[in-house]
C-alpha cells in the first residue's frame, strides 16, 4: 500500500467523552486504500464552536474566516435550496383514518407528498397526511427557524419536535397559526441530543376545489457545535466579502450562479424577477400585450377635469420591440371628474371635502340638517376618481416574489375600483378601509339584547378565466365565479364591534399554480361601498330624532331600548305588547314588528322568543306544550361521513330551543388555526349552529372542529303548521304513525348570506311526541338528506322525546269511584 497523501483522508472527532473531551482522528475516504495515516490528536473542547461567518480547520483545530461566495451559520446548518429533497428528509405520505374497511377502498396516498419547488417545499393538497421530517443531533441547546406560508384554513398544518425518548413538544404550540399578510416565521427551542422535527399536513375541504398548499423555506438550525466547511451561496446570491454569515440576493435584472462573488446582469431583451431568493437565470422578455397595461384616473383640475392615464404594470417585463407586441396606449384624454361623494363637496381646489356635523350632501353643497332631526353618520363611496384617504392597496405574494415597485392591488376607475394584474396567479390583490370605530346615532340606545351597532354593504362584479374567490374580511362574504361567468351581486355584512376597524377585501384565484401569469387578468370591481354607524362619518340625509331640553335650548336624545321616536311629538313611545323594535329605525309606530305565532316579546321589546310554551286548539280542545326540560343547550351529531381519500367526518349541531328570555345560547367553534392564542379560531353563537368535527382517532392527534355556521339567529313562530314566512317543512321528510297528534314546529331564520342562500338559511325543529324516548330524546334528520338539507339553505330536523307530548288536561282522564269497603269508598 502506498503512503497516504492528504487528498486521501479527512479528519473527525471521537464522541465526547465523560470529560467533555474527544480526539481527532484522520479517516480515510476509501478504507484500507493507504497507509501513515497521522496519529491522532487531542481534539477541542466539546463545548468549542466558532461564530458565524467562521468555520472549523480541522489541520489546524482553529477557527478560520469563509471566503468569498461562501458563507456560514457558525453552529447552525441553513436549508434554503429545495430543486430536489435536501439530504437527511424523509418525506412520507399516509392515510390515518383508522377503520380499515374504507381505508382498503381510499384512494393511495403515496403521491400526496411535499413537493420542492426550488425556492421553497409545497405540501399536499388532499386528506392524506403529508409528513416531512428532519432529524439532527445537538451538542448543546439549539433552535430550528423556518418561514412558512399557510393561507387556507381548509388544510390543518402542525409542526412539532421529538426527543431521544420520542417525547413530543407541548400539543398546544405544534398548531400553526394562518398567514394574514405572507410569509411568517416560526422559532421552537431544541434540546440537546437527537431532535426530529415535523412538519404535518393534512387537507380537508368539503368544497369542490383543493385547499392551497402550505409553503415552507430557509429552514435554520442551531446548535450543531461546528461545521468543518462554508457553504456555497445558492444560485441568486452573491458574497464580495469574507466571513459572511449570509448571502446577499441579487438585484432586479441580475443573476448568479451557485458559489458567486457578484452578480451578472442580464442582457436587454432579457430580464430576472426580484424574488425574495434571488434569481439564477435570466429569462426572455415576451412581447407586451394589452395584459401588461393597466388605465387609471389623474386627480380633478381647476375645470374640474380629469384625465385618463395608461401605465405599464411594474415591474415591466414584457418588451415593445417584438414584432406582435402591443404599444401603450395614448394618455391625457379629459373627461368631466365624477362627483364627490355623498357626504362631502367640493372645494374651490376641486378636491371634495367632508360636510361638517349638522349638515349632509348629495355630493353637491353641503345643506344644514332641519330642526328635529340629526345626521346619519357613515361612509359612502360609489365615486372613484382617486383613493379616498382612509383606503390602502396592497398585494399579497403568494409565491416568493419581493414588493419593491410593484403597483397597487387596486386601481380607480371612475364609476368602481378595480383589481390591477399581480405578478403571479397566486397573489391576493388586497383593499383596506380603515374605519375609526362605530357608534349608533344619539338617537338610538345601546341594546343589549341585540350586538349590531353598523351595517356594511357592498356592490361587486367579478369576472374571471378560472375559479376565483373575492374575500371579505367582516363576516366573510365568499363569491366564487364560474369561468366564464360574470357574477355580480350585493353582499351585506352586519358588523358588532365598536372598536377601530380595517375591513378588508381580497381577490385570489382559487387555483395554486407556481409562478405562472396565465390568470392575472382576473378582476374584480366593487362599485360602491356603504358603512353605517360611523365614528367622525358624514351624512347623505338627515332623519328625526327624540328631543330633549335645557335651558340651551333643545338637544336629540336616545330613546329607551324597545322605544320608537314619535314623529309628531318628537317624544319616545314604547312598542306595544308582542311586538319589537326594528334595529337601528325606530321612526313610527310602524317600526314595531310584530312577533311571530307562538312568540312573545321580551321585557324591552327588543325581540321576540319562545318561553317554552305552546297551546293550539284541536277539535274544540286546548293542547299545551311545556318544552322547559330542553331551553339549555342540546349537542348531536350526524354521520360519519367521508372525505374521497377516506378521512372520517361529523357534523356537529348545538341547538338552544326556547326559553332564556331568547338569549342565543348555541356556540359553534373552530379550533384549527391557532390553539395557542384563545383555544378557538373564530366561534358563531346563534339559536343553531353547526360544525364539523374530524374525531381524534382520525386525526390521529387530537379532534378537530372546523367550519361553524349560523343555521339561526332570528325566532321567526311557533306552529303546528308545515309552512311559516316562506319556509316550508314537508310532511313527508318525518312519516308519522300517529295521525292524531300534531307535530309543534320552531320556524328560524339566519341573516348569514351565501352565493347560494341569498336570502340566508332557514331552519325548522319539528318536535314530536315520543313517550318511549326519555329525557331529551333523540335528534334525526330526513332519511333522503343525511345531512339535514336537501338544498343547502334550509335545514329540518326532528326531535322526538317524551318531552314533546302534550301536558295531560281534564279530557285526558276519568274519575273511577271504587266499591264501599268498610264504609269507605
Amino acid at each position: 500500500l502506498f503512503v497516504c497523501f492528504q487528498s486521501d483522508y479527512h479528519f473527525e472527532y471521537t464522541e465526547c467523552d465523560s470529560f467533555s473531551s474527544r480526539w481527532r482522528v484522520a479517516v480515510p475516504h476509501t478504507p484500507g486504500i493507504c497507509t501513515g495515516l497521522p496519529d491522532p490528536v487531542r481534539g477541542t473542547k466539546c463545548s468549542f464552536s466558532c461564530k458565524a461567518g467562521e468555520f472549523l480547520d480541522m489541520k489546524s483545530q482553529a477557527c478560520t474566516a469563509c471566503g468569498v461566495a461562501t458563507y456560514s451559520l457558525g453552529t447552525g446548518v441553513r436549508i434554503d435550496e429545495w430543486d430536489e429533497l435536501p439530504p437527511g428528509f424523509v418525506n412520507v405520505a399516509t392515510n390515518l383514518e383508522m377503520d380499515e374497511g374504507w381505508s382498503e377502498s381510499a384512494e393511495n396516498c403515496t403521491m400526496s407528498t411535499w413537493v420542492a419547488r426550488g425556492d421553497y417545499i409545497a405540501s399536499n393538497r388532499d386528506e392524506c397526511t403529508a409528513t416531512l421530517m428532519y432529524s439532527v443531533n445537538l451538542k448543546q441547546t439549539g433552535r430550528v427557524s423556518f418561514e412558512y406560508f399557510y393561507p387556507d384554513k381548509n388544510l390543518f398544518f402542525e409542526f412539532f419536535v421529538q426527543n431521544d425518548q420520542c417525547q413530543s413538544s407541548e400539543t398546544e404550540s405544534r398548531w400553526m397559526k394562518s398567514t394574514d399578510n405572507g410569509w411568517e416565521f416560526h422559532d421552537v427551542e431544541l434540546s440537546r441530543g437527537n431532535n426530529v422535527l415535523y412538519w404535518r399536513t393534512t387537507g380537508f375541504s368539503l368544497a369542490s376545489r383543493a385547499p392551497k398548499p402550505v409553503l415552507l423555506k430557509n429552514i435554520d438550525i442551531t446548535g450543531v457545535a461546528y461545521t468543518s466547511e462554508c457553504f456555497p451561496c445558492k444560485p441568486g446570491t452573491f458574497s464580495n466579502s469574507s466571513g459572511s454569515s449570509v448571502c446577499q440576493v441579487c438585484p432586479r435584472n441580475t443573476y448568479s450562479n451557485k458559489g458567486a462573488a457578484s452578480c451578472q446582469g442580464c442582457n436587454k431583451q432579457q430580464y430576472s424577477e426580484l424574488l425574495e431568493a434571488g434569481s439564477g437565470s435570466c429569462k426572455d422578455r415576451p412581447p407586451c400585450t394589452d395584459k401588461d397595461y393597466f388605465y387609471t384616473h389623474t386627480r380633478c383640475d381647476a375645470d374640474a377635469q380629469t384625465q385618463l392615464m395608461y401605465k405599464w404594470i411594474e415591474p415591466k417585463i414584457c418588451s415593445e420591440d417584438i414584432n406582435g407586441a402591443v404599444k401603450l396606449p395614448a394618455s391625457g384624454a379629459k373627461m368631466p371628474c365624477p362627483p364627490c361623494n355623498p357626504g362631502f363637496f367640493k372645494s374651490n381646489a376641486s378636491a371634495c371635502e367632508p360636510c361638517p356635523y349638522g349638515s349632509y350632501s348629495n355630493g353637491s353643497v353641503c345643506i344644514k340638517c332641519p330642526a328635529q332631526t340629526e345626521p346619519v353618520p357613515k361612509l359612502e363611496y360609489k365615486w372613484w376618481n382617486t383613493l379616498p384617504t382612509n383606503m390602502e392597496t396592497s398585494v399579497l405574494f403568494g409565491g416568493n416574489h419581493d414588493n419593491e415597485g410593484v403597483i397597487a392591488g387596486w386601481e380607480v376607475a371612475g364609476d368602481h375600483i378595480y383589481t390591477a394584474a399581480g405578478i403571479s396567479d397566486n397573489d391576493y390583490m388586497i383593499l383596506t378601509l380603515t374605519v375609526p370605530g362605530f357608534r349608533p346615532p344619539q338617537s338610538v340606545a345601546e341594546d343589549s339584547e341585540n350586538k349590531e351597532v353598523a351595517k356594511i354593504t357592498f356592490v361587486f362584479e367579478t369576472t374571471c378565466t378560472t375559479d376565483c374567490e373575492l374575500y371579505f374580511m367582516v363576516g366573510l362574504c365568499e363569491i366564487r365565479s364560474v369561468p366564464p361567468q360574470t357574477f355580480e351581486d350585493e353582499c351585506g355584512s352586519l358588523i358588532a364591534k365598536l372598536r377601530p376597524s380595517k375591513l378588508l377585501y381580497a381577490l385570489s384565484s382559487t387555483k395554486f399554480v407556481f409562478q405562472n401569469r396565465e390568470y392575472t387578468n382576473d378582476v374584480a370591481k366593487i362599485y360602491s361601498i356603504n358603512v353605517t354607524n360611523v365614528i367622525n362619518g358624514v351624512a347623505s340625509y338627515c332623519r328625526p330624532c327624540a328631543l330633549g331640553s335645557s335651558d340651551s335650548g333643545s338637544f336629540c336624545i336616545p330613546c329607551p331600548p324597545g322605544n320608537y321616536i314619535d314623529e309628531d311629538s318628537s317624544t319616545c313611545r314604547e312598542c306595544p305588547v308582542n311586538t319589537y323594535l326594528r334595529v337601528h329605525h325606530p321612526y313610527g309606530k310602524q317600526a314595531c314588528i310584530p312577533c311571530g305565532p307562538g312568540t312573545q316579546s321580551n321585557r324591552v321589546r327588543t325581540l321576540c322568543y319562545n318561553d317554552c310554551r305552546f297551546a293550539y286548539v284541536q277539535s274544540d280542545r286546548t293542547i299545551q306544550h311545556d318544552f322547559s326540560a330542553l331551553e339549555n343547550v342540546t349537542t348531536f351529531e350526524i354521520g360519519p361521513s367521508f372525505t374521497p381519500k377516506g378521512l372520517q367526518y361529523f357534523h356537529q349541531f348545538n341547538i338552544g330551543l326556547c326559553g332564556n328570555q331568547g338569549k342565543k345560547l348555541a356556540v359553534c367553534a373552530e379550533n384549527v388555526t391557532d390553539v395557542r392564542m384563545a383555544g378557538i379560531g373564530s366561534a358563531v353563537t346563534s339559536f343553531m349552529c353547526q360544525s364539523t368535527i374530524v374525531p381524534s382517532d382520525a386525526r390521529g392527534f387530537k379532534t378537530v372542529s372546523s367550519n361553524p355556521v349560523n343555521l339561526a339567529d332570528h325566532l321567526i313562530g311557533v306552529t303546528t303548521e308545515a309552512a311559516l314566512d316562506n319556509i316550508t317543512s314537508p310532511v313527508n321528510l318525518f312519516p308519522t304513525e300517529n295521525k292524531g297528534l300534531s307535530d309543534v314546529l320552531f320556524f328560524y331564520r339566519s341573516t348569514d348570506v351565501t352565493q347560494s342562500c341569498s336570502s340566508g338559511r332557514a331552519t325548522v325543529v319539528r318536535m314530536r311526541c315520543n313517550p318511549e324516548k326519555i329525557g331529551s330524546g333523540d335528534i334525526s334528520v330526513p332519511s333522503k338528506c343525511p345531512e339535514g338539507t336537501c338544498d343547502g339553505c334550509t335545514f329540518h330536523f326532528l326531535w322526538e322525546t317524551e318531552e314533546a307530548c302534550p301536558l295531560c288536561s281534564v279530557h285526558d282522564y276519568h274519575m273511577i269511584v271504587s266499591a264501599c269497603n268498610h264504609g269507605v269508598k
